[in-house]
């Protein structure tokens, strides 16, 4: 069982399911204009994604600045996310 949650399985997975929530509810909008609008859903999962490519870059082992770059990215798309909230 450890073996199956080892290197960057888990991480993997996490991204793809995040990836799907938000193919699904873009889909649900478009179709019945219901919840988020996808520029809002992408706004607001662009950061998580960050955070995770990040987690997953330093598990297998990439240089520091690609961790980095990616953390950085990730407290930008976050900072943007609430300028947009904000403004509203």
């Amino acid at each position: 069982m450890q073996a199956d949650f080892s290197g960057t399985l888990l991480i993997d997975f996490v991204i793809a399911a995040t990836l799907v929530e938000w193919a699904a509810l873009s889909l649900l909008w478009h179709r019945k204009q219901r919840g988020l609008p996808p520029s809002s859903l992408t706004w607001m999962l662009l950061p998580g994604l960050c955070l995770m490519l990040s987690v997953r870059s330093a598990l297998l082992g990439l240089p520091w600045y690609s961790v980095t770059a990616l953390l950085l990215l990730a407290g930008l798309t976050h900072l943007m996310d609430l300028r947009r909230r904000w403004n509203r």
